[in-house]
């Protein structure tokens, strides 16, 4: 029997997809938790599970709060589960237990000073932030939503005791943007249930959480992420629904605003069969974006999603983790993106964290009789997309939505990147192709690589000291590993093309010769790369494809071509292939086998090209590139390895740019590359 969730017994009259209905949510819960508690030593026993050595808390000799904390998060990120399943059947048990019951005795206990299980109180612990708010904010907002589930079945004695410390963390300090919506939820959930607040610290949160809306339905980060999604459209339209449109109206019509026009590109995030993408921090959250498509139901307005094709995204997300067997460690969803990787998590995180992916089961809120429920699934825009690829460019958070008829996969291209973060730095995310980890050895999937071949980086000067007769510290072995690029600027689409810049190295290390501009042209299946290097010291440059797991030992298989025009080689798997082809500004193109970068496999085939300058001012160049990918085991046809029919480069451009080219498609289209202005157009 596989150890995994199957649906079982299918309605593919109502779910011709996914099979899954409202009664297999429910069934896919309860088998989550019935893992879960195999964890749960008796009634009185916290929800603790074992810690995984790495970069996850809590670490070694750590204070004794944050082991408190990784047990209340073990608590409020289950509830995400049990409270839907409660909300069904009061009377619901895991393992003999009684889901109500245990959660209410659990909570009370975790609220309670001077229980074994108590949580410290914020004058307790030195001035900061902690998780502790986050988790505050995750149990309100699930009680906003569902206010049945536990509340109601404690004695007023018990509310007003937990009431405190509920009060206590709400007032409490807070970090910026996202963070704010865990006190908003949970001072209103206080005000709502008559405890006294600080309603001005309430409004002041609400009027700087709705002063971070950047444009398309996007919230300010640092880098552009899903917490748009998953904490302020979710978080912020159970709040609206539970508590904003009674008392402030206003603010709350302003946010359901901004969360209609995301809703309006919402679905190209998610492949054909509702893949969800492998895309910035948080990644062991997984799917928890796709809890915007039951709370889509739930705002005031007309719901914006058809909702057969919101089902079988949200039901496709859910499968897409639920039944692959290495998804699970320790009975519980892993620490990565399927089997637990430590690139893909990040020091915050803790065995638990991973529950908190369960967002979608919020749809168990809704009444069987929603649209949600009852509309027959479908395929949405994909059913009409044909082989086609579409784009859809958002220019506030700067992302381009790529969704490619021809696979059903779908991309994030993302262009605001303010750092070389690895979640955020790649050229594209692929909902069929997870990320791989950087290699410092080259060749690093989906990444320009970067090493320096400058005699004053090799000799452990830093390149400035010409210039100021300073030297600063500047370690040979620096230089001796390739690097990424440390930000993505965004720099618009005209006539069809994207461009962006990738800077290599930042100033004060001369920053200005270390930059990539980026222009792509979206083809089937892939993309057209035409980017010019304006690389100003000796270096040495690999540029990868995305990286295919080696599954059950099995090498991917190779095949290389080449004429007049091209040099090229693919590579297979199973169910998946890429090709890489190289017209123009690229010495050689090779495979390389990586060891524990893939998110599927601990080795992976990984297609690049490389190139050498050792001049010492070397000159400007178009690297032309084609970056296909298939999620089927048809062969490559000679037709689809052709994608570019004539390539005309051109030292001036027409507009009077430097070093532009037409490109004309297989299909006879042509695309002006011309990169006039383009530092003029940088937008981070």
């Amino acid at each position: 029997m596989k150890n995994a969730f199957e649906v079982r017994n299918p309605d593919l009259n109502l779910s011709p997809m996914t099979g899954m209905t409202r009664k297999h949510y429910i069934e896919c819960a309860k088998y989550v938790l019935q893992r879960a508690f195999r964890h749960v030593k008796s009634f009185d026993s916290p929800i603790v599970f074992p810690h995984v050595p790495g970069k996850s808390y809590p670490q070694p000799n750590a204070p004794e709060w944050r082991h408190r904390s990784n047990e209340f998060e073990a608590l409020e990120r289950t509830f995400n589960l049990a409270a839907p399943l409660i909300h069904v059947d009061p009377e619901v048990s895991i393992g003999g237990i009684k889901l109500r019951d245990y959660y209410a005795h659990q909570f009370y206990n975790a609220m309670t000073p001077g229980h074994v299980n108590s949580l410290p109180m914020p004058e307790d612990l030195p001035d900061a932030t902690y998780q502790f708010t986050c988790e505050f904010g995750g149990l309100a907002k699930t009680l906003l939503l569902m206010p049945d589930v536990l509340w109601p079945y404690l004695t007023e004695k018990q509310r007003d005791e937990m009431a405190v410390t509920i009060s206590k963390w709400a007032h409490h300090r807070t970090t910026q943007n996202n963070w704010r919506l865990f006190n908003i939820c949970a001072l209103s959930f206080l005000k709502k249930n008559g405890y006294d607040i600080d309603d001005d610290l309430l409004k002041n949160h609400l009027q700087w959480v709705t002063s971070y809306h950047a444009g398309n339905g996007w919230y300010l980060e640092q880098s552009y992420n899903y917490y748009t999604i998953s904490l302020f459209v979710v978080y912020g339209t159970i709040w609206s629904r539970a508590f904003g449109r009674e008392h402030y109206p206003e603010i709350a019509a302003v946010l359901e605003n901004s969360f209609q026009e995301l809703f309006k590109t919402y679905t190209s995030f998610f492949g054909r069969n509702g893949y969800i993408n492998m895309w910035a921090r948080s990644i062991c959250y997984r799917l928890w974006i796709s809890g915007g498509f039951p709370v889509s139901f739930m705002l005031a307005s007309q719901p914006p999603l058809d909702p057969g094709w919101a089902r079988r995204l949200c039901s496709g997300s859910i499968l897409q983790f639920m039944g692959r067997e290495d998804f699970y460690e320790n009975d519980i969803p892993s620490l990565g993106f399927y089997p637990h990787r430590e690139f893909a998590i990040q020091s915050y995180s803790c065995s638990a964290s991973p529950f908190i992916m369960f967002l979608p089961f919020i749809s168990l809120a809704l009444p069987e009789d929603s649209p949600f429920w009852t509309e027959k699934e479908n395929d949405g825009m994909w059913e009409g997309l044909g082989r086609r690829s579409k784009r859809t460019v958002l220019e506030r958070p700067g992302i381009v939505l790529v969704n490619h008829g021809s696979s059903g996969a779908s991309e994030i291209v993302s262009g605001k990147v303010y750092d070389g973060d690895h979640n955020y730095s790649k050229l594209v995310f692929n909902t069929h192709f997870p990320w791989e980890d950087h290699n410092p050895n080259g060749g690093t999937s989906q990444e320009y690589s970067f090493r320096s071949l400058d005699p004053r980086d090799l000799r452990g000067v830093d390149i400035n000291f010409y210039l100021t007769g300073r030297a600063v510290d500047n370690a040979t072995s620096k230089s001796s590993a390739y690097v990424t690029s440390q930000s993505i600027l965004f720099n618009g689409v005209r006539d069809g093309v994207l461009y962006r810049q990738l800077i290599m190295r930042k100033p004060p290390n001369n920053g200005v010769g270390y930059i990539i501009d980026l222009a792509e042209i979206t083809v089937p299946g892939g993309v057209i790369r035409v980017d010019r290097s304006r690389m100003a010291f000796e270096h040495e440059l690999t540029l990868g494809h995305f990286g295919l797991p080696h599954f059950g030992g099995k090498k991917a298989a190779l095949h290389t071509f080449e004429d007049e025009m091209k040099k090229g080689i693919t590579a297979s798997i199973p169910g998946r292939s890429v090709a890489m082809i190289a017209y123009n500004g690229w010495d050689t193109i090779q495979s390389q086998v990586h060891s524990g970068f893939n998110a599927e496999a601990e080795e992976s085939t990984v297609l690049f090209v490389h190139r050498q300058r050792a001049a010492k001012s070397p000159a400007m160049e178009l690297m032309i590139t084609a970056m296909l990918h298939k999620t089927d085991d048809t062969p490559w046809t000679p037709e689809e390895l052709h994608p570019v029919k004539a390539i005309r480069i051109m030292e001036v451009t027409p507009s009077g740019s430097i070093l532009g080219a037409e490109i004309t498609l297989a299909d006879n289209t042509t695309h002006l590359v011309d990169f006039k202005n383009i530092d003029g157009l940088k937008n981070c």
